[in-house]
């Protein structure tokens, strides 16, 4: 298959509708990592991500929905479910919610589940692409499973661990602002939790909440996106928190620190460390080397930066 990459403009957006329609899988930007989008509806079109990820089938996927009233006709929103839409929605926040009976969404969107991961993105070419498509896109990274996440089209069409020849085509909407995935929040035993830190810090969440989320560890069996323990990773064996590079690493800082090859922000600045992360790791792992990343702390944007170190980390 030849990738298409397609501009940012109306005859973009059409194209990229027109494929969508036709039971492809597109890849977009959104405001935190480019997606791969397919027909949340067709477990044929939904079935092409899984194959161009190399995705694991019991990992569920997070559909994205043009606003709250697209969300109510998949999923069941309760009280605390309406309050975070309306403080988050657009944005970088999925909601893992009821699935809603009659939903129409294919039953590998939920790897079976009786939940569904929901969010409504803030990115202007993804409501483009929602607008003109006219229906739930099922969405994960649009990497192969498992490796760094994209922030740009090129990081799509990588040859080491892209996906071009794989999918129909990839909209370029330039670099992705967040730069990691999007925060994760759902309910269990009527309590919301937070099931993976993204790219709204869980001190928001709980403020709009009004008390504090659950934290919930990481399944062998996920019930939501993004719960693998290994995720994210480089080919390059990884070391965290580490003060100082051991001889033959390549060593990635934050902050003052000395000696370092590359850093994910010279000032200390979790933003910027977020949205430079997997550019960074990427670029760590061009080099051949195991790699040693400075201590960030785990703080706002340093729990979602930490919680991808960690998977990108974790024995594979």
């Amino acid at each position: 298959m030849q990738t298409l990459t397609l501009r940012q403009d109306p005859q973009g957006i059409a194209r990229a509708a027109e494929l969508l329609a036709a039971g492809q899988a597109v890849a977009l930007p959104t405001e935190t990592v480019y997606g791969l989008a397919a027909d949340a509806r067709d477990g044929a079109a939904v079935a092409r991500i899984y194959a161009a990820k190399g995705r694991p089938a019991f990992n569920p996927l997070i559909v994205h929905v043009a606003d709250t009233a697209a969300a109510r006709a998949i999923a069941l929103l309760d009280d605390e479910a309406e309050r975070l839409a309306a403080v988050f929605w657009p944005g970088p926040l999925t909601l893992v919610l009821p699935l809603r009976p009659g939903s129409g969404l294919a039953g590998i969107v939920t790897a079976g589940l009786d939940t569904v991961g929901v969010r409504v993105p803030a990115h202007p070419v993804a409501q483009a692409v929602l607008a003109a498509f006219g229906g739930p896109l099922a969405a994960p990274s649009a990497n192969a499973s498992g490796r760094i996440s994209p922030t740009t089209a090129a990081h799509v069409l990588d040859p080491d661990g892209g996906l071009a020849g794989r999918i129909a085509a990839v909209i370029d909407g330039g670099p992705c602002p967040v730069g990691v995935e999007s925060t994760i929040v759902g309910w269990r035993d009527g309590r919301a939790a937070l099931l993976r830190p993204g790219g709204i810090p869980a001190e928001a969440v709980e403020a709009a909440l009004g008390r504090p989320l659950d934290r919930a560890g990481h399944l062998a069996a996920p019930d939501s996106p993004g719960q693998l323990s290994s995720h994210y990773a480089p080919r390059a064996a990884l070391r965290l928190d580490a003060d100082a590079p051991r001889p033959g690493e390549t060593f990635v800082g934050f902050g003052r620190v000395d000696g370092a090859d590359l850093t994910l922000s010279a000032t200390g600045d979790l933003t910027e460390a977020a949205a430079r992360l997997f550019d960074v790791l990427r670029a760590a792992d061009r080099l051949g080397r195991p790699i040693a990343v400075a201590r960030v702390p785990g703080t706002g944007l340093g729990l979602a930066i930490n919680d991808r170190l960690r998977r990108a980390a974790a024995p594979r």
